[in-house]
């Protein structure tokens, strides 16, 4: 029996759909307890409205499986006195995964526990520019040896490896059919990992993650539909629907940042014209920019540098640099007021580096987007701006092994005791 570390306020969705009743029993009880961090039997039972005998026989047999473990916490107001109080919570070391997100600019890689805590994160920087198979493959085995040896766990203890591209993903395949990273069209990247790391691996579309970080993380854990859209390199978008991640039909839904809003307009990086992408997305104000504050080929040879000065020019007053944040601007608030007149979320979340670029999500870019939107007579969804800094794609990577570990695990029909 272990002594409650400092946390204790769980991963996951704290609230789990309400049509997937087919969830084996103890799957749902080792999720509950994973949410809460620590949670009495007697709550748990409450909570699944089972009985207690039956919490009582399933959560021993999920201890003596090694999922779980019993956790001395004291009651309050007792000052220390008596016997204290029994829960239950992750036997969190028992089971690592790795989360790792592949960009054009930098790699990232985090390595969480089976109860989520995070061990150590990792990142590289690299060239922009899409890569051959080989290359990438190396790039995330370089990656996720250089985590492990920080995390002091051996690669061989890993359980589950969670990957994000950006790009359009078959998650259930694992191919990639197409992705900035790559320079080859469909790809089938999730079983090439899978031979060269020599564990079970998992791969998604980057948005997603996002998506699956504030799910699990964040804002989304007591949400049933919310929306996250990202503005880096590209424009992305996942969506939640009764408490899970929305994929569509083939696995790759929701690619909001190739929806057109110009009718033979502007050139995307996936080939077609006319996509939001290609007027909000990094190399849509480097286009503006060059121009803009007439910049010689040198001297924008960096993406970030560039994009730095021109939000300086923006903040100091120049008319031309601001009017290309609002053009831009004006362009998102098409795209977020599509979102709520399509999917009408709780909550719309705007996620990702350029976040810190306000001029993107003014008052009067937001006011427009709802001038837009259907008037019911209701309320617009909420808009949060959240910035989680450069892990926050591989933790929604993590999150994508640690569920699939546990469907694996939990799931199925099989003995525990095979496990």
């Amino acid at each position: 029996m272990t002594e409650i570390g400092k946390l204790t306020q769980g991963c996951g969705p704290l609230i789990q759909p309400l049509s997937d009743p087919a969830r084996p029993l103890r799957q749902q009880i080792f999720e509950r307890v994973r949410a809460a961090g620590q949670i009495a039997r007697v709550q748990l039972a409450k909570e699944l409205c089972i009985s207690p005998a039956s919490v009582t026989t399933i959560t021993s047999e999920l201890i003596e499986a090694g999922f779980l473990e019993e956790v001395r916490s004291s009651r309050e107001g007792e000052g220390g006195r008596g016997r204290p109080a029994v829960a239950l919570g992750v036997r969190a070391g028992t089971r690592h995964v790795v989360g790792i997100k592949l960009s054009d600019r930098e790699h990232t890689a985090v390595l969480v526990d089976f109860a989520g805590n995070m061990i150590a994160g990792e990142a590289i920087a690299r060239t922009p520019g899409a890569m051959e198979l080989e290359g990438i493959l190396d790039a995330a085995e370089r990656l996720l040896d250089r985590v492990c040896a920080k995390g002091g766990v051996p690669r061989s203890a890993l359980h589950a490896v969670g990957l994000g591209v950006p790009g359009f993903v078959d998650c259930e395949s694992g191919t990639v059919h197409w992705s900035p990273v790559l320079s080859e069209r469909h790809i089938a990247l999730g079983p090439a990992l899978r031979a060269r790391l020599g564990v079970t691996t998992f791969i998604d579309n980057d948005a997603n993650l996002v998506t699956l970080a504030e799910l699990w993380f964040g804002a989304g854990r007591e949400l049933s539909d919310f929306a996250v859209v990202t503005i880096e390199h590209g424009v992305g978008m996942g969506f939640v629907i009764n408490h899970r991640i929305y994929r569509g039909s083939r696995g790759m839904g929701m690619e909001l940042g190739h929806t057109k809003v110009q009718l033979d307009g502007a050139l995307c990086r996936c080939g077609q014209r006319g996509c939001l992408e290609a007027y909000v997305a990094d190399y849509a104000l480097v286009r503006e920019a060059q121009t803009a504050l007439n910049l010689t080929h040198e001297e924008t040879r960096s993406v970030n540098v560039l994009l730095e000065s021109l939000y300086d020019h923006a903040k100091a007053g120049n008319s031309a640099a601001r009017s290309i944040f609002r053009r831009a601007g004006r362009y998102l608030s098409v795209g977020l007021s599509n979102i709520v007149n399509l999917f009408d979320p709780q909550l719309i979340i705007l996620s990702g580096e350029r976040m810190r670029y306000d001029y993107l999500y003014a008052k009067d870019t937001l006011a427009e987007m709802k001038e837009l939107i259907l008037d019911t007579g209701r309320a617009v969804p909420e808009i949060e701006i959240h910035a989680w800094g450069d892990l926050l794609w591989a933790h929604g990577a993590a999150a994508l092994a640690l569920h699939e570990l546990t469907e694996q695990s939990l799931g199925s029909a099989r003995e525990m005791a095979a496990q």
